[in-house]
Protein backbone atom coordinates (compact mmCIF):
# COMPACT_ATOMS: atom_id res chain seq x y z
CA UNK A 1 0.00 0.00 0.00
CA UNK A 2 1.01 3.52 -0.36
CA UNK A 3 2.61 5.27 2.47
CA UNK A 4 0.97 7.94 4.66
CA UNK A 5 3.02 10.98 2.54
CA UNK A 6 1.51 9.05 -1.01
CA UNK A 7 -1.92 8.00 -0.23
CA UNK A 8 -4.58 10.12 -1.52
CA UNK A 9 -7.98 8.76 0.04
CA UNK A 10 -11.28 8.56 -2.41
CA UNK A 11 -12.95 12.08 -1.38
CA UNK A 12 -9.35 13.37 -2.40
CA UNK A 13 -8.93 11.93 -5.49
CA UNK A 14 -12.66 12.51 -6.14
CA UNK A 15 -12.37 16.03 -5.66
CA UNK A 16 -9.75 16.23 -8.21
CA UNK A 17 -11.60 14.48 -10.78
CA UNK A 18 -14.67 16.92 -10.48
CA UNK A 19 -12.06 19.97 -10.91
CA UNK A 20 -10.44 18.10 -14.02
CA UNK A 21 -14.00 17.20 -15.54
CA UNK A 22 -15.11 20.85 -15.23
CA UNK A 23 -18.33 21.19 -17.17
CA UNK A 24 -18.17 17.68 -18.89
CA UNK A 25 -20.86 15.15 -17.91
CA UNK A 26 -19.94 12.74 -15.29
CA UNK A 27 -22.89 11.28 -13.48
CA UNK A 28 -26.37 10.64 -15.21
CA UNK A 29 -29.23 8.31 -14.25
CA UNK A 30 -32.41 6.59 -16.58
CA UNK A 31 -34.82 9.95 -14.70
CA UNK A 32 -32.81 12.37 -17.10
CA UNK A 33 -30.87 13.66 -13.95
CA UNK A 34 -27.44 14.83 -15.04
CA UNK A 35 -24.77 16.78 -13.45
CA UNK A 36 -20.87 17.63 -14.03
CA UNK A 37 -18.03 17.22 -12.64
CA UNK A 38 -18.13 20.72 -11.35
CA UNK A 39 -22.00 20.15 -10.35
CA UNK A 40 -21.85 16.93 -8.56
CA UNK A 41 -19.14 18.38 -6.24
CA UNK A 42 -21.00 21.24 -5.20
CA UNK A 43 -23.96 19.54 -4.41
CA UNK A 44 -21.90 17.25 -2.68
CA UNK A 45 -19.88 19.74 -0.54
CA UNK A 46 -23.39 21.06 0.37
CA UNK A 47 -25.33 18.44 0.92
CA UNK A 48 -21.72 17.32 3.27
CA UNK A 49 -22.41 20.80 5.08
CA UNK A 50 -26.28 20.19 5.80
CA UNK A 51 -25.35 16.92 7.10
CA UNK A 52 -23.08 17.87 9.36
CA UNK A 53 -25.62 19.96 11.06
CA UNK A 54 -28.61 17.99 11.00
CA UNK A 55 -27.98 14.35 10.88
CA UNK A 56 -27.32 12.67 14.18
CA UNK A 57 -24.37 10.13 14.33
CA UNK A 58 -23.00 8.23 16.40
CA UNK A 59 -19.08 7.74 17.85
CA UNK A 60 -18.93 5.23 15.15
CA UNK A 61 -19.62 7.75 12.52
CA UNK A 62 -21.89 5.63 10.54
CA UNK A 63 -25.16 6.86 8.53
CA UNK A 64 -27.27 4.94 6.81
CA UNK A 65 -28.35 5.07 2.73
CA UNK A 66 -31.43 3.79 1.88
CA UNK A 67 -31.21 4.65 -1.74
CA UNK A 68 -30.96 2.75 -5.24
CA UNK A 69 -27.90 3.55 -7.57
CA UNK A 70 -28.56 7.08 -9.34
CA UNK A 71 -27.75 10.50 -9.08
CA UNK A 72 -28.72 11.39 -5.83
CA UNK A 73 -27.15 8.25 -4.12
CA UNK A 74 -23.98 8.95 -5.74
CA UNK A 75 -24.20 12.67 -4.55
CA UNK A 76 -24.94 11.15 -0.77
CA UNK A 77 -21.94 8.65 -0.98
CA UNK A 78 -19.92 11.57 -2.08
CA UNK A 79 -21.26 14.20 0.59
CA UNK A 80 -20.80 11.57 3.70
CA UNK A 81 -17.11 10.78 2.51
CA UNK A 82 -15.90 14.49 2.04
CA UNK A 83 -17.37 15.07 5.59
CA UNK A 84 -15.34 12.24 6.85
CA UNK A 85 -18.13 9.54 7.91
CA UNK A 86 -19.14 5.55 7.06
CA UNK A 87 -21.52 4.86 4.35
CA UNK A 88 -23.81 1.91 5.21
CA UNK A 89 -25.56 1.29 1.92
CA UNK A 90 -28.66 -0.84 2.69
CA UNK A 91 -29.86 -4.02 0.97
CA UNK A 92 -33.12 -3.18 0.10
CA UNK A 93 -34.43 -6.37 -0.85
CA UNK A 94 -33.96 -7.59 2.98
CA UNK A 95 -37.11 -7.64 4.99
CA UNK A 96 -37.66 -4.88 7.94
CA UNK A 97 -35.87 -7.36 10.78
CA UNK A 98 -32.71 -8.13 8.66
CA UNK A 99 -32.49 -4.19 8.03
CA UNK A 100 -32.53 -3.04 11.26
CA UNK A 101 -30.15 -5.64 12.67
CA UNK A 102 -27.33 -4.26 9.84
CA UNK A 103 -28.29 -0.39 11.53
CA UNK A 104 -27.90 -2.18 14.94
CA UNK A 105 -24.86 -3.55 14.02
CA UNK A 106 -23.57 -0.97 12.49
CA UNK A 107 -24.53 1.84 15.50
CA UNK A 108 -26.34 3.53 12.46
CA UNK A 109 -28.45 6.41 14.39
CA UNK A 110 -29.78 8.10 11.17
CA UNK A 111 -30.91 7.11 7.72
CA UNK A 112 -31.02 9.24 4.54
CA UNK A 113 -33.73 7.54 1.82
CA UNK A 114 -35.99 9.44 -0.23
CA UNK A 115 -39.75 9.77 -0.47
CA UNK A 116 -40.24 8.10 -4.05
CA UNK A 117 -38.07 5.72 -3.32
CA UNK A 118 -39.70 4.74 0.50
CA UNK A 119 -43.62 5.06 -1.45
CA UNK A 120 -41.53 1.66 -4.49
CA UNK A 121 -39.81 0.12 -1.28
CA UNK A 122 -41.49 0.39 1.83
CA UNK A 123 -39.29 -0.45 5.16
CA UNK A 124 -39.67 0.31 8.87
CA UNK A 125 -36.61 1.57 9.35
CA UNK A 126 -35.17 1.87 13.22
CA UNK A 127 -33.67 5.30 14.18
CA UNK A 128 -34.10 8.65 12.62
CA UNK A 129 -35.24 8.34 8.73
CA UNK A 130 -34.60 11.73 6.84
CA UNK A 131 -35.81 11.72 3.27
CA UNK A 132 -33.30 14.25 1.17
CA UNK A 133 -36.70 16.36 -0.32
CA UNK A 134 -36.35 17.36 3.54
CA UNK A 135 -32.51 18.74 3.26
CA UNK A 136 -33.52 21.16 0.05
CA UNK A 137 -34.64 24.31 1.93
CA UNK A 138 -31.74 23.44 4.80
CA UNK A 139 -29.28 24.82 2.19
CA UNK A 140 -28.14 27.80 3.18
CA UNK A 141 -26.32 30.84 1.57
CA UNK A 142 -23.33 29.74 3.17
CA UNK A 143 -23.66 25.98 2.16
CA UNK A 144 -23.48 27.39 -1.49
CA UNK A 145 -20.74 29.76 -1.32
CA UNK A 146 -18.62 26.87 0.43
CA UNK A 147 -19.52 24.89 -2.57
CA UNK A 148 -18.63 27.06 -5.48
CA UNK A 149 -15.43 27.73 -3.49
CA UNK A 150 -14.51 24.46 -3.59
CA UNK A 151 -15.38 24.40 -7.30
CA UNK A 152 -12.88 27.21 -7.58
CA UNK A 153 -9.86 27.48 -4.77
CA UNK A 154 -6.84 25.58 -4.83
CA UNK A 155 -7.51 21.67 -4.49
CA UNK A 156 -4.67 22.01 -1.24
CA UNK A 157 -6.98 24.73 0.15
CA UNK A 158 -9.55 23.16 -0.21
CA UNK A 159 -8.69 19.68 1.20
CA UNK A 160 -7.64 21.91 4.35
CA UNK A 161 -10.84 23.14 4.99
CA UNK A 162 -12.46 19.36 4.71
CA UNK A 163 -9.56 18.00 6.72
CA UNK A 164 -9.60 15.62 4.11
CA UNK A 165 -5.65 15.47 4.67
CA UNK A 166 -5.89 14.08 7.81
CA UNK A 167 -7.55 10.63 5.99
CA UNK A 168 -5.53 7.64 6.54
CA UNK A 169 -5.43 3.99 4.33
CA UNK A 170 -6.99 2.78 7.41
CA UNK A 171 -10.03 4.72 8.21
CA UNK A 172 -13.10 3.12 6.77
CA UNK A 173 -14.67 4.21 4.29
CA UNK A 174 -18.07 2.10 4.31
CA UNK A 175 -19.38 -0.76 5.91
CA UNK A 176 -21.03 -3.10 3.21
CA UNK A 177 -23.06 -5.77 4.90
CA UNK A 178 -22.95 -9.36 3.08
CA UNK A 179 -25.84 -11.12 1.19
CA UNK A 180 -27.09 -12.28 4.34
CA UNK A 181 -26.63 -15.93 2.13
CA UNK A 182 -25.21 -18.28 5.18
CA UNK A 183 -27.23 -16.46 7.62
CA UNK A 184 -27.64 -13.01 9.23
CA UNK A 185 -25.71 -10.45 6.93
CA UNK A 186 -22.13 -9.91 8.44
CA UNK A 187 -21.19 -6.45 7.90
CA UNK A 188 -17.47 -6.06 5.92
CA UNK A 189 -15.24 -2.90 6.77
CA UNK A 190 -13.42 -1.43 3.71
CA UNK A 191 -11.15 1.37 4.10
CA UNK A 192 -10.14 4.64 2.22
CA UNK A 193 -6.96 2.27 1.60
CA UNK A 194 -9.31 -0.66 0.27
CA UNK A 195 -10.83 1.33 -2.14
CA UNK A 196 -7.87 3.39 -3.24
CA UNK A 197 -5.81 0.25 -4.18
CA UNK A 198 -8.74 -0.55 -6.75
CA UNK A 199 -8.89 2.81 -8.09
CA UNK A 200 -4.93 2.57 -8.35
CA UNK A 201 -5.33 -1.13 -10.11
CA UNK A 202 -7.90 -0.42 -12.80
CA UNK A 203 -6.01 2.22 -15.29
CA UNK A 204 -2.78 -0.33 -14.64
CA UNK A 205 -4.60 -3.04 -15.74
CA UNK A 206 -7.24 -1.54 -18.85
CA UNK A 207 -6.93 1.29 -21.13
CA UNK A 208 -9.16 3.61 -20.08
CA UNK A 209 -10.41 6.42 -22.22
CA UNK A 210 -11.62 10.16 -20.69
CA UNK A 211 -15.23 9.52 -22.67
CA UNK A 212 -15.57 5.57 -20.90
CA UNK A 213 -19.22 5.66 -19.55
CA UNK A 214 -19.73 2.81 -17.35
CA UNK A 215 -23.58 1.37 -17.27
CA UNK A 216 -24.31 1.10 -13.68
CA UNK A 217 -27.52 -1.04 -12.99
CA UNK A 218 -25.23 -2.65 -9.72
CA UNK A 219 -27.07 -1.57 -6.58
CA UNK A 220 -24.06 0.26 -3.97
CA UNK A 221 -25.18 -2.14 -1.12
CA UNK A 222 -22.90 -4.91 -3.47
CA UNK A 223 -19.40 -4.23 -3.00
CA UNK A 224 -19.31 -4.65 -7.33
CA UNK A 225 -21.34 -1.58 -7.81
CA UNK A 226 -19.97 0.35 -4.85
CA UNK A 227 -16.41 0.11 -6.15
CA UNK A 228 -17.09 -0.07 -9.77
CA UNK A 229 -19.75 1.67 -10.43
CA UNK A 230 -19.77 4.46 -7.82
CA UNK A 231 -16.25 5.10 -6.73
CA UNK A 232 -14.16 4.31 -9.97
CA UNK A 233 -16.54 6.59 -12.14
CA UNK A 234 -16.22 9.66 -9.22
CA UNK A 235 -11.99 9.20 -8.95
CA UNK A 236 -10.89 7.99 -12.17
CA UNK A 237 -11.54 10.05 -15.90
CA UNK A 238 -15.09 7.66 -16.64
CA UNK A 239 -18.56 8.57 -16.43
CA UNK A 240 -21.42 6.95 -14.96
CA UNK A 241 -25.16 6.26 -16.01
CA UNK A 242 -27.24 4.42 -13.92
CA UNK A 243 -30.38 2.77 -13.74
CA UNK A 244 -32.20 1.45 -10.43
CA UNK A 245 -33.62 -2.17 -12.34
CA UNK A 246 -30.87 -4.71 -13.52
CA UNK A 247 -33.52 -6.70 -15.35
CA UNK A 248 -35.34 -3.76 -17.10
CA UNK A 249 -33.53 -4.43 -20.00
CA UNK A 250 -35.62 -2.18 -22.24
CA UNK A 251 -34.37 0.93 -20.03
CA UNK A 252 -30.78 -0.33 -19.70
CA UNK A 253 -30.58 -0.69 -23.29
CA UNK A 254 -31.94 2.71 -24.14
CA UNK A 255 -29.56 4.56 -21.68
CA UNK A 256 -26.99 2.53 -23.24
CA UNK A 257 -27.33 4.22 -26.46
CA UNK A 258 -27.91 7.26 -25.19
CA UNK A 259 -24.97 8.01 -23.19
CA UNK A 260 -22.73 6.12 -25.94
CA UNK A 261 -21.74 3.56 -23.30
CA UNK A 262 -18.38 1.89 -23.53
CA UNK A 263 -18.21 -0.05 -20.18
CA UNK A 264 -21.13 -3.02 -18.57
CA UNK A 265 -20.10 -4.67 -15.48
CA UNK A 266 -22.84 -6.70 -14.76
CA UNK A 267 -23.66 -10.38 -13.87
CA UNK A 268 -24.41 -13.44 -16.56
CA UNK A 269 -27.99 -13.27 -15.14
CA UNK A 270 -28.37 -9.82 -16.48
CA UNK A 271 -26.36 -10.69 -19.35
CA UNK A 272 -29.23 -12.98 -20.31
CA UNK A 273 -31.95 -10.58 -20.17
CA UNK A 274 -30.27 -8.12 -22.11
CA UNK A 275 -29.41 -10.75 -24.54
CA UNK A 276 -33.03 -11.25 -25.42
CA UNK A 277 -34.56 -7.68 -25.33
CA UNK A 278 -31.79 -5.45 -25.98
CA UNK A 279 -30.72 -4.14 -29.66
CA UNK A 280 -27.26 -4.39 -31.45
CA UNK A 281 -27.89 -0.48 -31.71
CA UNK A 282 -28.53 0.10 -28.49
CA UNK A 283 -25.41 -1.98 -27.56
CA UNK A 284 -23.04 -0.55 -30.32
CA UNK A 285 -20.37 1.42 -28.31
CA UNK A 286 -19.44 -0.95 -25.96
CA UNK A 287 -16.26 -2.34 -25.41
CA UNK A 288 -15.65 -3.88 -22.56
CA UNK A 289 -17.77 -5.93 -20.60
CA UNK A 290 -17.22 -7.70 -17.34
CA UNK A 291 -18.99 -10.07 -16.02
CA UNK A 292 -18.78 -11.58 -11.86
CA UNK A 293 -20.62 -13.11 -9.03
CA UNK A 294 -21.48 -16.66 -11.07
CA UNK A 295 -19.63 -18.39 -14.10
CA UNK A 296 -19.80 -16.92 -17.52
CA UNK A 297 -21.30 -19.93 -19.75
CA UNK A 298 -19.72 -20.43 -22.85
CA UNK A 299 -22.77 -20.37 -25.51
CA UNK A 300 -23.71 -17.02 -23.38
CA UNK A 301 -20.33 -15.73 -24.31
CA UNK A 302 -20.65 -16.47 -27.35
CA UNK A 303 -24.90 -15.62 -28.55
CA UNK A 304 -23.72 -12.08 -26.65
CA UNK A 305 -20.96 -11.75 -29.05
CA UNK A 306 -22.76 -12.81 -32.20
CA UNK A 307 -25.42 -10.55 -31.44
CA UNK A 308 -23.44 -7.14 -30.34
CA UNK A 309 -20.28 -7.40 -31.71
CA UNK A 310 -18.35 -7.48 -27.88
CA UNK A 311 -17.52 -10.53 -25.69
CA UNK A 312 -18.08 -10.48 -22.18
CA UNK A 313 -15.03 -11.58 -19.76
CA UNK A 314 -15.16 -12.99 -16.98
CA UNK A 315 -13.97 -11.40 -13.37
CA UNK A 316 -13.71 -12.49 -9.99
CA UNK A 317 -13.88 -11.23 -6.27
CA UNK A 318 -15.30 -11.11 -2.83
CA UNK A 319 -16.94 -8.39 -1.16
CA UNK A 320 -14.57 -8.89 1.44
CA UNK A 321 -11.69 -8.12 -0.94
CA UNK A 322 -13.50 -4.90 -2.19
CA UNK A 323 -14.12 -6.68 -4.37
CA UNK A 324 -12.38 -7.11 -7.41
CA UNK A 325 -9.08 -10.06 -7.47
CA UNK A 326 -8.64 -10.93 -11.22
CA UNK A 327 -10.78 -10.21 -14.71
CA UNK A 328 -9.60 -11.06 -18.07
CA UNK A 329 -8.87 -7.76 -20.07
CA UNK A 330 -10.03 -7.34 -23.47
CA UNK A 331 -7.07 -7.74 -25.93
CA UNK A 332 -7.87 -4.70 -27.12
CA UNK A 333 -8.10 -2.60 -24.00
CA UNK A 334 -4.88 -4.13 -21.92
CA UNK A 335 -2.38 -2.18 -21.00
CA UNK A 336 -0.02 -5.04 -21.06
CA UNK A 337 0.39 -5.62 -24.48
CA UNK A 338 3.41 -8.60 -24.22
CA UNK A 339 0.80 -11.24 -23.37
CA UNK A 340 -2.79 -11.91 -23.88
CA UNK A 341 -5.41 -10.52 -21.57
CA UNK A 342 -7.77 -13.64 -22.09
CA UNK A 343 -7.99 -16.95 -21.37
CA UNK A 344 -11.88 -18.27 -21.61
CA UNK A 345 -12.69 -20.19 -19.13
CA UNK A 346 -10.60 -18.57 -16.44
CA UNK A 347 -11.27 -16.09 -14.28
CA UNK A 348 -8.05 -14.01 -15.69
CA UNK A 349 -5.28 -12.86 -13.94
CA UNK A 350 -5.05 -11.15 -10.30
CA UNK A 351 -4.75 -7.65 -10.80
CA UNK A 352 -1.79 -5.26 -10.37
CA UNK A 353 -0.66 -4.87 -6.76
CA UNK A 354 -2.81 -8.52 -6.03
CA UNK A 355 -1.33 -11.91 -5.59
CA UNK A 356 -3.11 -15.53 -5.60
CA UNK A 357 -1.62 -18.13 -4.27
CA UNK A 358 -3.18 -21.93 -4.36
CA UNK A 359 -2.85 -24.21 -0.52
CA UNK A 360 -3.86 -27.70 0.32
CA UNK A 361 -7.46 -26.98 2.29
CA UNK A 362 -6.24 -29.41 5.32
CA UNK A 363 -2.92 -28.43 5.47
CA UNK A 364 -2.56 -24.60 4.29
CA UNK A 365 0.80 -25.59 3.02
CA UNK A 366 1.27 -23.71 -0.33
CA UNK A 367 0.94 -25.87 -3.91
CA UNK A 368 3.06 -25.75 -6.61
CA UNK A 369 1.74 -24.13 -9.94
CA UNK A 370 -0.60 -25.95 -11.60
CA UNK A 371 -2.00 -27.85 -8.43
CA UNK A 372 -5.42 -27.89 -7.62
CA UNK A 373 -6.26 -26.64 -3.92
CA UNK A 374 -7.42 -23.05 -1.67
CA UNK A 375 -7.37 -20.04 -3.34
CA UNK A 376 -6.00 -17.49 -1.12
CA UNK A 377 -5.62 -13.48 -1.93
CA UNK A 378 -2.72 -11.12 -0.23
CA UNK A 379 -2.79 -7.39 -1.02
CA UNK A 380 -4.15 -4.00 -0.05
CA UNK A 381 -7.94 -4.67 -0.84
CA UNK A 382 -7.95 -6.93 1.52
CA UNK A 383 -10.71 -5.68 4.28
CA UNK A 384 -10.16 -4.33 7.40
CA UNK A 385 -12.46 -7.15 8.72
CA UNK A 386 -15.93 -8.13 9.89
CA UNK A 387 -17.48 -5.64 11.89
CA UNK A 388 -18.15 -6.56 15.95
CA UNK A 389 -17.02 -10.21 14.75
CA UNK A 390 -13.57 -10.52 15.55
CA UNK A 391 -13.67 -14.71 15.40
CA UNK A 392 -15.50 -14.48 12.03
CA UNK A 393 -12.52 -12.47 10.66
CA UNK A 394 -9.97 -14.73 11.82
CA UNK A 395 -11.44 -17.64 10.31
CA UNK A 396 -10.78 -16.14 6.91
CA UNK A 397 -7.53 -14.60 7.47
CA UNK A 398 -4.60 -16.89 7.51
CA UNK A 399 -1.45 -13.94 8.38
CA UNK A 400 -1.74 -11.76 5.45
CA UNK A 401 -3.95 -13.85 3.23
CA UNK A 402 -7.71 -14.20 2.56
CA UNK A 403 -9.14 -17.56 2.65
CA UNK A 404 -11.63 -17.29 -0.07
CA UNK A 405 -13.12 -21.11 -0.08
CA UNK A 406 -12.84 -21.16 -3.94
CA UNK A 407 -10.74 -23.90 -5.02
CA UNK A 408 -8.60 -23.61 -8.44
CA UNK A 409 -5.51 -23.75 -9.67
CA UNK A 410 -2.96 -21.40 -11.78
CA UNK A 411 -1.94 -22.10 -14.99
CA UNK A 412 1.44 -21.82 -16.34
CA UNK A 413 0.23 -18.37 -18.05
CA UNK A 414 -0.93 -16.88 -15.06
CA UNK A 415 -4.69 -17.60 -15.68
CA UNK A 416 -6.61 -18.58 -12.24
CA UNK A 417 -8.71 -21.55 -12.79
CA UNK A 418 -12.44 -22.21 -10.43
CA UNK A 419 -12.74 -25.69 -10.15
CA UNK A 420 -15.45 -24.98 -7.42
CA UNK A 421 -16.08 -23.89 -3.79
CA UNK A 422 -15.43 -25.67 -0.57
CA UNK A 423 -18.52 -24.17 0.62
CA UNK A 424 -21.07 -25.35 -2.02
CA UNK A 425 -20.26 -28.83 -1.51
CA UNK A 426 -22.01 -31.94 0.54
CA UNK A 427 -19.94 -34.44 2.10
CA UNK A 428 -21.99 -37.66 1.27
CA UNK A 429 -20.69 -41.19 1.71
CA UNK A 430 -17.40 -39.69 2.62
CA UNK A 431 -16.73 -38.10 -0.32
CA UNK A 432 -17.33 -34.09 -1.76
CA UNK A 433 -20.12 -33.27 -4.36
CA UNK A 434 -19.65 -30.03 -5.56
CA UNK A 435 -23.15 -28.32 -5.89
CA UNK A 436 -22.12 -26.19 -8.78
CA UNK A 437 -21.16 -28.19 -11.14
CA UNK A 438 -24.21 -30.36 -10.77
CA UNK A 439 -26.06 -27.40 -11.76
CA UNK A 440 -24.32 -26.53 -14.78
CA UNK A 441 -24.63 -30.33 -16.27
CA UNK A 442 -28.58 -29.76 -15.38
CA UNK A 443 -28.67 -26.88 -16.98
CA UNK A 444 -26.69 -27.83 -19.76
CA UNK A 445 -29.20 -30.83 -20.07
CA UNK A 446 -32.16 -28.44 -19.80
CA UNK A 447 -30.76 -26.70 -22.58
CA UNK A 448 -31.49 -23.26 -24.20
CA UNK A 449 -35.23 -22.45 -21.95
CA UNK A 450 -35.58 -19.10 -23.84
CA UNK A 451 -37.37 -17.90 -20.50
CA UNK A 452 -38.98 -14.00 -21.10
CA UNK A 453 -38.04 -13.43 -17.60
CA UNK A 454 -35.00 -14.27 -17.56
CA UNK A 455 -34.91 -16.10 -14.32
CA UNK A 456 -32.35 -18.21 -12.80
CA UNK A 457 -34.02 -21.87 -13.64
CA UNK A 458 -32.76 -24.11 -11.10
CA UNK A 459 -30.23 -24.21 -8.01
CA UNK A 460 -29.01 -27.42 -5.58
CA UNK A 461 -28.32 -27.45 -2.58
CA UNK A 462 -28.71 -29.94 0.20
CA UNK A 463 -31.12 -31.36 3.13
CA UNK A 464 -30.20 -33.09 5.91
CA UNK A 465 -30.14 -36.91 5.67
CA UNK A 466 -30.81 -39.50 8.61
CA UNK A 467 -28.03 -42.10 7.01
CA UNK A 468 -26.50 -40.17 4.48
CA UNK A 469 -25.43 -36.84 6.37
CA UNK A 470 -26.82 -34.83 3.60
CA UNK A 471 -28.84 -35.15 0.29
CA UNK A 472 -28.12 -33.78 -2.85
CA UNK A 473 -31.75 -31.77 -3.77
CA UNK A 474 -32.68 -29.46 -6.87
CA UNK A 475 -35.38 -26.54 -7.05
CA UNK A 476 -36.36 -25.16 -10.24
CA UNK A 477 -39.23 -23.53 -12.50
CA UNK A 478 -40.81 -25.29 -14.83
CA UNK A 479 -38.54 -27.41 -17.27
CA UNK A 480 -38.16 -27.91 -20.74
CA UNK A 481 -37.67 -31.38 -20.24
CA UNK A 482 -39.10 -34.16 -17.86
CA UNK A 483 -37.16 -34.70 -15.22
CA UNK A 484 -36.57 -38.33 -15.81
CA UNK A 485 -34.78 -37.34 -18.75
CA UNK A 486 -32.54 -34.53 -17.01
CA UNK A 487 -31.91 -36.98 -14.67
CA UNK A 488 -30.97 -39.45 -17.40
CA UNK A 489 -28.71 -36.75 -18.90
CA UNK A 490 -26.95 -36.60 -16.49
CA UNK A 491 -25.40 -40.14 -16.26
CA UNK A 492 -24.75 -39.94 -19.86
CA UNK A 493 -22.87 -37.12 -19.05
CA UNK A 494 -20.82 -39.11 -17.03
CA UNK A 495 -21.30 -37.63 -13.50
CA UNK A 496 -20.80 -40.32 -10.52
CA UNK A 497 -23.89 -41.95 -9.66
CA UNK A 498 -23.40 -40.54 -5.68
CA UNK A 499 -23.50 -36.73 -7.52
CA UNK A 500 -27.07 -37.38 -9.37
CA UNK A 501 -30.22 -36.19 -7.49
CA UNK A 502 -32.93 -38.92 -7.44
CA UNK A 503 -36.02 -38.32 -9.38
CA UNK A 504 -38.28 -37.39 -6.02
CA UNK A 505 -35.46 -34.88 -4.90
CA UNK A 506 -36.69 -32.07 -7.51
CA UNK A 507 -38.77 -29.61 -6.62
CA UNK A 508 -40.86 -26.98 -8.19
CA UNK A 509 -41.22 -23.36 -7.39
CA UNK A 510 -42.49 -20.31 -8.45
CA UNK A 511 -38.77 -18.54 -8.62
CA UNK A 512 -35.60 -19.58 -7.86
CA UNK A 513 -33.99 -16.45 -4.47
CA UNK A 514 -31.61 -14.13 -5.85
CA UNK A 515 -29.83 -10.97 -4.72
CA UNK A 516 -29.36 -7.67 -5.64
CA UNK A 517 -26.29 -8.98 -7.45
CA UNK A 518 -28.11 -11.91 -9.34
CA UNK A 519 -26.11 -14.31 -7.36
CA UNK A 520 -28.28 -17.20 -5.82
CA UNK A 521 -29.61 -16.59 -2.52
CA UNK A 522 -28.13 -19.38 -0.14
CA UNK A 523 -29.56 -18.72 2.68
CA UNK A 524 -33.83 -18.45 1.11
CA UNK A 525 -32.52 -21.82 -1.16
CA UNK A 526 -32.09 -23.68 1.56
CA UNK A 527 -34.82 -22.90 3.77
CA UNK A 528 -36.91 -23.48 0.63
CA UNK A 529 -35.32 -26.67 0.21
CA UNK A 530 -36.10 -27.44 3.61
CA UNK A 531 -39.77 -26.65 3.60
CA UNK A 532 -40.13 -28.57 0.83
CA UNK A 533 -38.48 -31.19 1.69
CA UNK A 534 -40.07 -32.18 5.32
CA UNK A 535 -39.38 -35.88 5.51
CA UNK A 536 -35.99 -34.08 6.38
CA UNK A 537 -34.96 -31.58 9.24
CA UNK A 538 -34.71 -28.03 8.58
CA UNK A 539 -31.36 -27.55 9.43
CA UNK A 540 -29.40 -25.28 7.42
CA UNK A 541 -26.49 -27.72 5.39
CA UNK A 542 -22.84 -27.30 7.20
CA UNK A 543 -21.22 -27.59 3.86
CA UNK A 544 -22.90 -24.43 2.34
CA UNK A 545 -22.16 -22.02 5.10
CA UNK A 546 -19.36 -19.61 4.12
CA UNK A 547 -18.38 -16.33 2.68
CA UNK A 548 -20.34 -14.64 0.27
Amino acid sequence: MSTSTEFLAPPRRFLRECRRTGSSRKVSDSTGAELSGTDLLRKAVALGRVIAREVPVSDSGTVGVYLPPTVAATVVNAALALRKLVAVNLNYTLNDELLNYCLADAGVECTLTSRKFLEKRPADLKGRVICLEDFKPLVSIGDKLAAVAASMLPVSLVEGQLGLTSIAADDLLTVIYTSGSTGRPKGVMLTHGNIAAQVDSLPRAVHLKDDDTTVGILPFFHAFGFTTTLWWPLTLPTRAVHHVNPLDAKTVGQIAEKYAATILITTPTFLRAYLKRCTPQQFGKLEIVIAGAEKLDGKLREDFRAKFGVEPVEGYGATELSPFVSCNIPEERRTDTSRPGTKHGTIGRPLPGQTIRVVDPDSGEQLAGGAEGMLQVSGPNIMKGYLNLPEKTAEVRDGDWYVTGDLGFVDADGFVHITGRLTRFSKIGGEMVPHQKIEEELLRACGDTDDEDAGVLLAVTAVPDPKKGERIVVLHRPLPRPVEQVVSSLSDAGLPNLWIPDRDAFAEVDEIPVLGSGKLDLASVRAAAAERFARTAATPSVSESGST
